[in-house]
């Protein structure tokens, strides 16, 4: 094995808006390539990534037309350091309610990652999912994988981890897979001293001043607050400070939602707000939004800004997002590899291939 030149490098499947290459990247792996089906990724990967965004449908991506795509870049076969990343999009997985028809073509998308990893034999691999994957990993074909992966001498660690504990301010729970080739350890993220709250991260005294409902920012900061009607400002100004919820308006009948009338124990979080003290709830592509679960601000009438999402999902404020809608924004920041637990798991592996032998 050469161990002379100590330069990681990584090619990202899936990679978004950038949350897992901005965190590896942050951690010192050079990153060559981020790969994405979605137009839309593409202006704000390049704005804060240093490595190319190439669109494409890895349903239809062959290995060796990307070997050659990147072969001036260093991308080669066999490489110890190599990291092949692939944060497959997992909404057929995941336990929020998605269409599952419409999200189908999701629930492959490992097997097709799977392709590219026996091709190019990286040193590293790392998979980032939601819990689902696991509970389904046959169906999922995470049970192949890591078989494949553990027969050609690969260690492989694939266990769920809450991001609160890898300093990132919400609960979010997502499996995370690394797997060792060079030196065949059990490579896991840096953990955290302490367990973030929602009050290390935003408020004014962070730097976040405050906001009406339906604010505009169209500067690249981007406090864009989303707008709310007359029936929904009133439903929110009867919400308790710091964790009511919708109950708090629920004897209301000029107020209560007909959709909620006997269901006391569906969608609790609904129109709730987050509390100072504790982690957030996790951050979706719909955190613009108090009707779709506990995303209005602690004190103020309104949901979380955009800025104020990315930066609970760990975005440093100078973060670029290059879009046009709120949706747009939301989504890429909802999608993402918090930058804070993938910058711990590239420290994690930089640390393991100083050490190999």
């Amino acid at each position: 094995m050469n161990t002379n030149n100590k330069t990681l490098k990584a090619v990202d499947f899936f990679c978004s808006g950038g949350g897992m290459s901005y965190g590896l990247q942050t951690a010192g792996i050079d990153i060559l390539a981020g790969i994405d089906n979605d137009p839309k990724c593409k202006d704000t990967y390049e704005a804060n990534i240093d490595g190319e965004f190439i669109l494409a449908d890895v349903f239809k991506l062959k290995e060796k037309e990307l070997e050659k795509h990147l072969k001036d870049k260093g991308l080669k076969r066999n490489d110890d350091e190599l990291v092949l990343i692939g944060c497959t999009p997992c909404q057929f997985w995941s336990t929020i309610r998605t269409d599952k028809q419409k999200a189908t073509k999701t629930k492959n998308l490992l097997t097709e990652f799977h392709r590219f990893v026996k091709y190019f034999n990286p040193g590293y691999v790392v998979v980032e999912n939601v819990p689902g994957i696991l509970r389904n990993k046959e169906k999922s074909k995470l049970t192949d994988f890591i078989a494949w992966l553990e027969e050609n001498d690969y260690k492989v660690h694939a266990d769920i981890h809450n991001v609160n504990k890898y300093g990132v301010p919400q609960s979010r729970k997502r499996f995370t897979l690394i797997a060792d080739r060079v030196n065949k350890k059990d490579i896991q993220p840096e953990r955290s001293d302490s367990f973030p709250t929602l009050k290390d991260f935003i408020g004014v005294e962070k730097g976040f001043p405050v906001l009406p409902a339906g604010n505009k920012d169209l500067n690249d900061y981007m406090n864009t607050t989303a707008g709310l009607n007359d029936l929904n400002l009133k439903r929110i100004r009867k919400v308790k400070h710091d964790g009511g919820n919708r109950f708090d308006f629920a004897n209301d009948p000029q107020l209560q939602l007909n959709c909620f009338i006997g269901k006391d124990n569906s969608f609790r979080d609904t129109f709730g707000r987050l509390r100072w003290n504790k982690p957030s709830s996790t951050i979706t592509t719909k955190f613009f939004s108090i009707s779709c679960g506990r995303f209005a601000h602690p004190e103020e009438d309104r949901a979380l800004s955009l800025r104020e999402g990315a930066v609970l999902q760990t975005f440093p404020k100078n973060y670029i997002f290059k879009t046009s809608t709120i949706a747009d924004t939301a989504r890429i920041i909802g999608n993402a590899v918090p930058p804070e637990y993938s910058k711990r798991i590239g420290l994690s592996i930089c640390q393991n291939h100083l050490n190999a032998i």
